[in-house]
């Protein structure tokens, strides 16, 4: 009767099995294929070796793209994932209308990403935005987009803004799901607001910070939207990251088995913070 069972679920799983082997498995295997060889994207690819990842190691371009992609991910580590826990916080305290504020700050998420980075450009522009407003138009008028020491940050904030509402949604309900016995015995021995939220939430709803902890770093190496459509690397490759190199090389430069190169690249340090990741949860035990 257990075997049947068992051959019964696995029945089910084919379907599910077969999807990602056929959209997940063999285009990741091609993947590692096409980076060995010089390919255009036509033709015939050629098999060159390993000489994809050696110029991978001697390219300035590639080494920039990875320090910029590190920026990127500490901020988004600290910038939204700090406003998503204390907005929770704040959303769990005030129930009456925690409703209409999560709904307010949830409402960017859904917003499609083109949409949000067109309005945003829009917003960032010198001419047309909101800094002749702000700081009078003019050939002073800054612009944050086409200046390589702000084009970044100018582009993380508009990430930002979209994305932090999905963590505190993510936070309020792991906050939710706390013991309150918890609560009530840190008031028994005079634990304040803060003192609650620091003993008692945040060692709670650990593991769940820790998981979106994990997701943001893999998000934020694979990144390109949000730069794509508003700076395309630009301004003179400021905010080229590994995304857009991947792009540029595979459908700009034609150079698809090097762009392979750089897509085996993301994965290997995708699955190097799983793996830290999944070391750390089984050397502390935490439950996801």
């Amino acid at each position: 009767m257990q075997k049947k069972q068992i051959r019964i679920g696995w029945f089910y799983l084919l379907p599910l099995l077969t999807v990602n082997g056929v959209v997940v498995f063999l285009p990741a295997v091609s993947n590692v294929f096409l980076s060995f060889t010089s390919w255009s994207g036509l033709g015939q690819p050629k098999w060159i070796g390993i000489d994809n990842y050696i110029r991978l190691l001697q390219d300035d371009v590639v080494h920039q793209a990875i320090l910029r992609n590190l920026v990127w991910t500490l901020i988004f580590l600290i910038v939204p994932m700090g406003l998503a826990l204390f907005g929770a916080y704040l959303v769990l305290r005030a129930p009456a209308a925690g409703t209409f504020f999560r709904l307010v700050f949830f409402t960017p998420y859904i917003v499609s990403t083109v949409v949000s980075a067109s309005v945003w450009s829009f917003l960032y522009s010198p001419t047309l935005g909101l800094s002749p407003l702000l700081f009078g138009a003019g050939a002073d008028t800054p612009n944050l987009l086409g200046n390589g020491d702000t084009a970044l940050y100018a582009v993380a904030l508009a990430n930002i803004w979209q994305w932090w509402g999905f963590l505190m949604m993510v936070f309020f309900a792991a906050m939710q799901s706390v013991n309150p016995s918890l609560y009530e015995a840190a008031e028994l021995d005079g634990a304040g607001a803060f003192r609650k939220l620091i003993s008692v939430t945040l060692p709670a709803i650990r593991p769940t910070i820790m998981f979106l902890a994990l997701m943001t770093v893999i998000w934020s190496f694979l990144i390109f939207d949000y730069i794509f459509i508003m700076t395309g690397g630009g301004p003179a490759g400021k905010t080229e990251v590994l995304g857009t190199l991947l792009y540029k090389s595979a459908f700009w430069s034609r150079e698809a088995g090097y762009a392979a190169s750089i897509g085996v690249l993301m994965g290997l340090i995708s699955l190097f913070v799983v793996g830290i990741y999944l070391s750390l949860r089984k050397r502390l035990k935490w439950e996801i």
